[in-house]
């Protein structure tokens, strides 16, 4: 009857080791894997995944530049009076190798035959139909023309008993700083007023009235 209760004993301690050993082998160890990155983006995402990007830029040739002055020579291409008031043309044209562009008003300065500046009063567009042209871009070929024109009052104003008479004239290409100079006997009046036109193209559609030539 002993023997028999130590049997059942050690039955009794064996099942108690396994069923300690079947509850360790139930008690998994759980590991959560977190991706690196959890965000997504649901427009532009940007990845680094070492590729690089090259961006290559074509150039596309422009048109023709500004006539620059060394290559323009000024003349006077013509001129008309009639009742006190006096109209010039001045030519200038391109000694450029390619076509040039010129647009805008030109300045003017009188010159004394010394070369000394005179009293110049320059308004651009003014009333006179020959000056009051809106202003173009004119593109010259090589040894084209480009033109303006001119207009002043020769008779005295106000209290003025004589008006300052150039040799020369200074003109100033639309756009530059640099001039070129023509001769040119001018003899405005009211502090040497000289009324300018834009510059235009002797033909085609841009084409204006120019004075008649000399």
């Amino acid at each position: 009857m002993a023997a028999r209760r130590w049997v059942l004993l050690g039955v009794v301690a064996l099942s108690a080791v396994g069923l300690a050993a079947c509850s360790s082998s139930t008690t998994a160890t759980t590991t959560t894997s977190t991706p690196a990155s959890t965000s997504s983006s649901t427009g532009s995402s940007s990845s680094s995944t070492g590729a690089s990007s090259t961006t290559t830029s074509t150039t596309t040739p422009g048109g023709p530049t500004q006539c620059p002055t060394p290559k323009l020579a000024a003349s006077i291409y013509g001129s008309s009076g009639a009742a006190g008031t006096i109209q010039e043309t001045v030519a200038l044209t391109s000694s450029a190798a390619a076509p040039c562009t010129l647009g805008g008003y030109p300045g003017l300065q009188m010159l004394s035959a010394a070369g000394a500046k005179l009293p110049t009063t320059v308004v651009r567009k003014g009333n006179y139909p020959f000056t009051a042209m809106a202003p173009t871009t004119v593109t010259l070929a090589p040894g084209a023309a480009a033109y303006f024109n001119l207009g002043y009052s020769d008779v005295p104003s106000g209290t003025e008993v004589s008006c300052p008479a150039s040799a020369s004239l200074a003109v100033t290409p639309p756009n530059s700083y640099t001039s070129t100079s023509v001769a040119a006997q001018l003899d405005p009046c009211d502090n040497g007023t000289i009324t300018v036109s834009p510059v235009f193209s002797g033909t085609g559609a841009a084409a204006q009235t120019r004075a008649s030539p000399q």
